[in-house]
């Protein structure tokens, strides 16, 4: 590896000029004051930088960005202008457990998006970072054959599970309302938990809204935007109301009054009182990790190895496990581009239905 300069703990974003550069030394002339209308192009400008990613991701590269500039000044270097060398001894104290006091060991996907956390905020400095240079590229490979690890994947919530779940929720109040209809929808429509936290109640009704549901006689269709572009989502009634993922959502709607806006939304003042706010995303995965705990979902493990097991996901992946329909309906219902992404979620499925051994002749 090529030599590392250190720079002061003090360094922020980036390392000072040489002192003995003269085209340096020379103070660049400060740009013109933007006009009014060029100033609205900027903010208008910076709203389309936050809206290129989901709030999640920003949030993750946020931290990993703040993650991989703490490391550099306890080293003594500069996180700008990206060095290849730097982030290459960067994700080998992340592999290693070093990056922090007293850390873990990241594991490989950890590392990988904080590799593009690092990448990402590069480039919104005109500071491309190489990620082909070997001492990222042959580092990163090295730590992939490693310490690489089968993905672990969240347990799926099967029908049998959600009825159990929804027993654990009071149908009397308005809270119990609300989680039963998020269950229901987010496991009928396959919904990421962003996309349930994210829908209105009709189009263009908020700036933060990721797109709005339409109920009719048959169903609930839901128009999405998603990772992909915009999609629609039918979400049928069920063959009972107290599964009915449809009347489910009419009775929160009916009783918590909401005629416009966000469709999910906080309770407040003792379970009496709908608030104007969105819910957060986070709140889906609670609401899936308690009730699965109450209901006594996959009772044999303990309470601590059942928490982890349940996420947001595992209602997307309990539809793709358990809907007895041809795959390519499961794929475009999850908005998959790739039949190979679909099956990933599914949990249980006939694996050997088509035996290539036999079709081989064997």
């Amino acid at each position: 590896m090529a030599r590392i300069t250190p720079h002061s703990p003090d360094d922020r974003d980036q390392a000072a000029p040489p002192q003995d550069d003269p085209a340096r030394a020379v103070a660049a002339p400060a740009p013109p004051p933007l006009t009014g209308h060029l100033q609205d192009l900027t903010d208008r400008a910076r709203f389309y930088v936050e809206a290129s990613s989901a709030a999640n991701t920003r949030r993750a590269y946020a931290a990993d960005w703040k993650h991989f500039a703490a490391w550099c000044r306890r080293q003594g270097l500069s996180p700008l202008p990206p060095d290849p060398q730097v982030v290459g001894l960067y994700i080998t104290a992340c592999a290693s457990g070093t990056a922090m006091r007293g850390g873990k060991p990241n594991t490989v996907s950890t590392i990988e998006r904080r590799l593009s956390a690092i990448g990402w905020n590069c480039a919104q400095r005109g500071m491309p970072l190489d990620r082909k240079d070997r001492h990222i590229a042959t580092v990163l490979a090295g730590i992939r054959n490693r310490h690489a690890a089968p993905p672990r994947q969240k347990e799926a919530i099967l029908p049998e599970d959600l009825i159990a779940m929804l027993e654990t929720l009071d149908r009397g109040t308005l809270r119990g309302m609300r989680d039963r209809a998020m269950l229901l929808v987010g496991f009928a429509g396959g919904l990421r938990r962003s996309e349930i936290v994210g829908l209105d109640l009709g189009r263009d009704q908020t700036e933060d809204g990721r797109g709005w549901i339409e109920i009719f006689d048959k169903g609930a269709l839901v128009t999405l935007r998603g990772k992909t572009g915009w999609r629609e989502v039918e979400i049928g009634r069920g063959s009972s109301d107290a599964t009915c993922p449809v009347a489910a959502l009419e009775t929160w709607l009916r009783f918590a009054r909401i005629a416009r806006g966000p469709l999910f939304r906080r309770v407040t003042g003792k379970g009496r009182n709908v608030g104007a706010d969105r819910l957060n995303d986070r709140e889906v995965a609670r609401l899936v990790k308690k009730t699965a705990l109450a209901a006594g979902v996959r009772g044999e493990l303990s309470d601590a190895e059942r928490a982890s097991k349940f996420a947001g996901h595992s209602l997307r992946a309990g539809l793709a496990s358990s809907a007895e329909v041809d795959e390519r309906y499961v794929q475009k219902q999850l908005g998959h581009a790739s039949a190979e992404m679909t099956r990933r979620y599914q949990r249980r499925r006939d694996r050997f239905r088509v035996n290539m051994t036999k079709a081989a002749g064997l």
